[in-house]
């Protein structure tokens, strides 16, 4: 757009009240044909890399979308303005479930749904003037996308890092899939409210544990992250110290001749009365074949859920498999129990059980009359026993033969040490993360680059012959299950080793495999391998925004994919995200906003009737982004009510000017400036450290009050509140960027406010001539007074005792003393 034509209908527009659609509209224009926002690869300034979750296509922006990506742009404008390179991408988790989901709906595939949803979407985030590079914009259904997942995938498998076995999972009969432990709530599929089973199945995993000691570590780099999810993901991957030991089996086959299992507290080792194995245990499946009630056991327990914490809350239960195995040290004989509380996935699936100090084995022990031994007793020897709970505390042993009298931290050494000697056990690390199950059974998502042949087993695509592209033209009958599993020419092809008929992996990626990785790929979406130079350039993103729902899974994946992309050589750095905020969720009537709640608000209603900048205002506004926040209609009434106050504003002053003359200030116009860089102080506090976008508003909305009430039209007058005029814009400008580029040109200003330096606080305007004190009479407040900065306390207590109020206050009285708190008040004592 011509600079002639800009300044007319610049012109235009203000000279008519407050419009925000059509300054919208014509502000994204400027921005769209300057590319004001495209990222500069390699620049010499700082750089700067900002990022909000990307969203889920599901067809609609929520208020939760509007409040994440508003608090990303500011902080990307902010940085912008204060000198720094930024990237600030957008792109589409595309990929899952419900795509699907509403394609069996809909009879629609979920390509053309998802795409549709994109565009739309897409135009909403447009409209809210975001300040992103769209050039990089990305949506992970894309084969130029997730044909590098396939590609890092396979040269993992190469290095024995990704495998398949049969484990135990939690399987959604109506949706067909593999559901993640978070995905079960209270023994239901999160999607659809069905009852979960537990189902053996064979499964692609990532060997995350290779990883658990570097992502337990690097947690202490995350200076920049909130405690809280540091702590989430410091107890998800469970570092713990303790000792490996094993009981041998009685009457049982070679293979099958010993019971390994890990404890942390190898003092209670004497107390042992029990081991439970988990339902899938092979040791559960041979004692099942010759008893058909155990094996009826364990079908029922098939219908449970394997997420923890389902199991810590779902009643235990379990049956006697009448084996038995030999106690390491005592040789005694201990009896084998199948219990549903035990999975098959934590150490070996088999627990040594000690009902006196377990609360969960006290319960069990209690419920199938087991016996309950006590070995560990409280060190200032008062009397507690197990009659009635166990006793969890360490303490002093007894009833432990040769470790009677041991404190317990020297029992678990001593017993150790007695294991490591007969070849029975020795100490270990072990940590709770289990390898992540990338497997899933659903259509819409990457398909696993596998090939399965008889001859030659299972033989990886050739990177040649990558991506392996997901067939999207595709119909649903009657059957939800994935439509590539019945589709032979998909999955029909031959061996690429052997050149025999062979048959694709027909399993698709978990979609956390594509989220945990599109940050980088945002720094090189063009790029031909799967990242390039620009990666190590822009990696680590600085400023990471998202709910904190995504503490455990997305970030830890996320910051296990940084280090395997690392060791690929691929990059550089050893964590993903730099800095990370959390913002909270947004409710109204006290919920959280849902479909089913009828409860939501509609963010292009809201853009429509008051403009973006409004929507951005309010939801800035209306709480710190650590919190959540209350929908409030009135708020956003408000919210249009002051950017038609800030309009009015720089239309009754957009004519002032003047040079400011430090020397030649009134006290008016010199309060007027300290209030001024005050508020600059404190909004790029807010803004660049704290976070705290609605205080940073607040001291805003108080400096204009100021500037109202200011009423001098002299030339150093007019010269103060330029600058104050100016700097309001300026700082407001990352929260509200239409109306303040429209006024900015309103005053003159023919560059765009985006390329503005922010304002610097001027220090010596905040130097104060005077000071306003409080003065008191025995305690009570009873005037104010002002004196010079520099006064000393006599000529302070001077000035209280002529003070007309005070004079009044204090006759007939006799003063008896005077206390001067400097900078603050003065207390004057008399009777």
């Amino acid at each position: 757009m011509p600079t002639d034509e800009l300044h007319h209908l610049l012109d235009t527009v203000m000279n008519e009240e407050y419009q925000a659609q059509k300054i919208e509209e014509k502000v994204q224009k400027i921005w769209d044909e300057k590319s004001t926002f495209k990222a500069v690869d390699h620049s010499e300034k700082e750089k700067f890399y900002c990022l909000a979750m990307f969203p889920y296509p599901s067809g609609r922006l929520h208020m939760g979308h509007v409040r994440n990506y508003s608090i990303g742009d500011v902080i990307s404008r902010y940085q912008r303005m204060n000198g720094k390179n930024v990237l600030q991408p957008m792109g589409w988790d595309a990929f899952g479930l419900p795509a699907e989901n509403a394609a069996i709906k809909n009879k629609v595939a979920p390509a053309k749904w998802t795409f549709e949803n994109i565009d739309y979407m897409r135009n909403q985030l447009q409209r809210l003037g975001f300040a992103y590079d769209w050039d990089r914009e990305l949506a992970t259904c894309k084969p130029d996308y997730y044909r590098w997942e396939q590609w890092l995938f396979v040269r993992l498998y190469k290095k024995g890092m990704a495998y398949k076995k049969t484990a135990g999972v939690n399987w959604c009969p109506n949706d067909q899939t593999v559901l993640a432990n978070e995905q079960v709530i209270d023994g239901k599929c999160w999607r659809c409210d069905t009852d979960v089973e537990r189902r053996e199945i064979s499964q692609w995993f990532m060997k995350i544990t290779d990883y658990a000691e570097q992502l337990l570590d690097g947690l202490e780099q995350l200076d920049g992250w909130p405690e809280q999810v540091r702590t989430m993901q410091r107890n998800w991957i469970g570092r713990s110290e303790g000792v490996e030991l094993q009981f041998e089996v009685e009457n049982t086959d070679e293979e099958e001749s010993t019971l390994t299992v890990y404890t942390t507290r190898a003092d209670t080792l004497m107390g042992v009365t029990y081991v439970a194995i988990a339902v899938e245990h092979p040791l559960a499946k041979t004692a099942a074949e010759t008893n058909p009630g155990l094996q009826a056991f364990i079908d029922s327990c098939k219908a449970t859920s394997v997420a923890e914490a389902d199991m810590a809350t779902m009643e235990k239960k379990g049956m006697a498999t009448g084996l038995f195995v030999k106690h390491p040290i005592t040789g005694d004989q201990v009896p084998v129990w199948v219990a549903n509380f035990v999975l098959i996935d934590y150490g070996s699936g088999a627990v040594m059980s000690v009902p006196a100090h377990d609360v969960r084995d006290y319960a069990f022990a209690k419920a199938y009359d087991l016996p309950i031994k006590q070995v560990v007793f409280p060190e200032d020897g008062s009397d507690i026993t197990v009659d009635t709970e166990a006793y969890v505390e360490k303490g002093i042993l007894k009833n432990s033969a040769e470790f009677d009298g041991l404190k317990s931290e020297q029992a678990i050494d001593a017993i150790a040490e007695k294991l490591s000697s007969i070849n029975k056990g020795e100490k270990q690390v072990n940590y709770r993360l289990r390898d992540w199950g990338v497997s899933r059974q659903r259509y819409w998502g990457t398909p696993i680059p596998i090939i399965h042949c008889e001859q030659c087993g299972t033989v990886p695509v050739p990177e040649d012959q990558l991506p392996v592209v997901l067939p999207v033209d595709i119909e649903y009958g009657d059957d939800v299950g994935s439509p590539i599993k019945k589709m032979p020419e998909f999955y029909e092809t031959s061996c690429p080793e052997c050149g025999g008929s062979a048959t694709r992996e027909t399993d698709t990626f978990d979609t956390f495999f594509e989220s945990s990785w599109y940050y980088a790929r945002f720094a090189c979406p063009d790029a031909d391998v799967m990242l390039d130079s620009r990666a190590k350039y822009w990696a680590p993103v600085d400023q990471y925004i998202g709910g904190i729902e995504h503490a455990v899974l997305h970030l830890l994946y996320a910051r296990f994919f940084h280090k395997l992309m690392r060791d690929e050589g691929l990059l550089d750095s050893d964590e993903p995200f730099k800095n990370l905020l959390t913002q909270g969720m947004v409710l109204k009537d006290g919920s959280k906003m849902s479909k089913s709640k009828g409860n939501t608000v509609d963010p292009q209603a809201l853009i429509e009737k008051y403009g973006a900048d409004t929507v951005r205002l309010f939801i800035l506004f209306a709480a710190p982004p650590e919190q959540s926040l209350e929908w409030n209609d009135e708020g956003v009434e408000g919210a249009s009510r002051f950017l038609k106050r800030l309009w009015k504003l720089v239309l009754t002053h957009h004519d002032r000017n003047g040079e400011i003359k430090l020397d030649a200030l009134t006290s008016e116009q010199k309060d007027l400036r300290r209030k001024l860089h005050e508020t600059i102080a404190k909004v790029t506090d807010d803004i660049g450290r704290r976070h705290t976008f609605n205080t940073a508003i607040a001291a805003t909305m108080e400096l204009i009050n100021e500037l109202a009430k200011f009423n001098d039209d002299t030339e150093q007058g007019s010269a103060v509140v330029r600058e104050a005029v100016e700097s309001v814009i300026l700082l407001l400008s990352p929260i509200v960027p239409h109306i303040t580029q429209q006024l900015w040109e309103e005053l003159g200003h023919d560059g765009l406010l985006a390329d503005t330096a922010w304002p610097v606080c001027d220090e010596s305007a905040l130097v104060c001539d005077e000071v306003e004190l409080v003065v008191q009479v025995n305690g009570k407040l009873r005037s104010k007074v002002s004196v010079d900065a520099n006064a000393d306390n006599a000529a302070i207590e001077a000035a209280a005792l002529a003070d007309e109020k005070i004079i009044v206050n204090i006759e007939g009285k006799t003063v008896r003393k005077i206390i001067v708190v400097p900078g603050r008040l003065v207390n004057i004592v008399a009777n």
